[in-house]
């Protein structure tokens, strides 16, 4: 576990598991600001003090203390305290294999569907309750079995207020779905706006806004989303950050540090610190 402070009084303390896709954090902020991202996973958050203001599924919202945030895998959201008092929560991220996991368990069957999250704050005492419980077993002493219970019961709790199928956001066209996956292929190679609107068969105007629409973010937005993930990648495999930023397509490692901490609270060196597994290249 990571304590890290970013100035100006704000503070993150950030955990990870070292075997499968859980993350939990507990941060308090007043000055920063995050930048429009998303994550590969389900992330679920609570208010413990102040409020948080975002926008997320085209509209904006304010979690105030009690409350509890989902985003759903891919959901951009962006964030910052609605006054200038700041904000405290908490939040656990995830993965989408890993709920499905706990729901085909407790539904006594291989596979279902992964839940779709319509509501981006919800007040639910007892999903609330569900998720600071998990994210004491994961950042305290607790054993694995209390940790597997823990986020059973908070997956149930959340899924069970009225979270419906997941839907697949490939059904928005074949257009756009050739071109996020020119991105995707890409990886930190630069995309050109002709390329892109090559590959997706329209204009660079229409493309954009039918991208935007469809995924939350713009296409370079995306991309860079891609590249972050790939240096998270490489980061727990123990990879140097000035590597890291070279290979993803960053200028350097000031300009990876730089969107690392707009986009996640957290440096890459503190998000490397979370997980006791992955060590430190040497020099």
């Amino acid at each position: 576990m990571s304590d890290v402070s970013i100035g100006h009084g704000d503070w993150v303390n950030y955990w990870r598991d070292g075997q499968r896709p859980l993350e939990a954090m507990h941060a308090h902020l007043r000055e920063h600001v995050y930048h429009r991202h998303s994550h590969e996973t389900y992330s679920f958050g609570v208010t413990e003090e102040g409020a948080q203001t975002f926008s997320c599924r085209g509209g904006a919202h304010t979690s105030a203390t009690g409350l509890v945030m989902t985003f759903n895998p891919d959901d951009p959201h962006d964030g910052r305290t609605a006054d200038g008092l700041g904000f405290t929560y908490r939040i656990v991220h995830i993965g989408p294999e890993l709920v499905g996991e706990v729901l085909a368990d407790a539904a006594g069957r291989e596979s279902g569907p992964l839940p779709l999250f319509t509501e981006p704050v919800l007040d639910d005492v007892r999903a609330a309750r569900a998720i600071r419980r998990l994210h004491h077993s994961l950042t305290g002493p607790a054993d694995a079995l209390v940790r597997d219970e823990r986020l059973t019961e908070a997956v149930l709790a959340l899924v069970g207020h009225g979270a419906g199928q997941r839907i697949s956001v490939g059904a928005a066209g074949g257009a756009l779905a050739r071109a996020r996956a020119l991105l995707v292929e890409a990886g930190p190679r630069p995309v050109s706006p002709e390329e892109l609107a090559a590959a997706a068969g329209c204009s660079r105007f229409a493309l954009y806004r039918g991208f935007r629409a469809a995924y939350g973010l713009a296409p370079s937005e995306y991309q860079r989303q891609l590249r972050l993930r790939e240096a998270r990648r490489m980061i727990l495999r123990g990879e140097g950050l000035a590597e890291v930023a070279a290979a993803t397509g960053f200028t350097d490692q000031s300009h990876l540090n730089r969107w690392f901490l707009r986009c996640y609270g957290l440096t890459p060196g503190a998000f490397r610190a979370g997980d006791p597994s992955v060590r430190s290249p040497s020099a």
